[in-house]
């Protein structure tokens, strides 16, 4: 996304599926990002060939770094109690 995100797609930015403003290469992103959180030992053959053919390698190394140093901020502010202004939201549906 060239410009960011707007507002209001930052709040939906967990419905990446069926938010039409989210090109394919962004939605493969955020649900490379999800499941790299959720997920990491389902990374399999089918989902490398996707995004294989979406990113370049290094991309997905960037990609990957991003998500990474994302996550582990995450857990920091979590394990010192840090504010934090995001509201979390998780999607319980199988």
């Amino acid at each position: 996304m060239r410009d960011g995100l707007s507002e209001d797609l930052y709040h939906r930015i967990h419905e990446y599926e069926q938010v039409d403003e989210f090109d394919e290469r962004e939605k493969l992103a955020a649900e490379y990002a999800e499941r790299f959180v959720f997920a990491h030992t389902d990374l399999d053959d089918e989902f490398w060939d996707r995004m294989k053919a979406a990113f370049s390698d290094k991309e997905v190394v960037e990609l990957t770094a991003t998500i990474a140093f994302c996550l582990g901020v995450g857990r920091l502010q979590t394990v010192l109690d840090l504010a934090n202004e995001c509201e979390i939201v998780v999607d319980e549906t199988p």
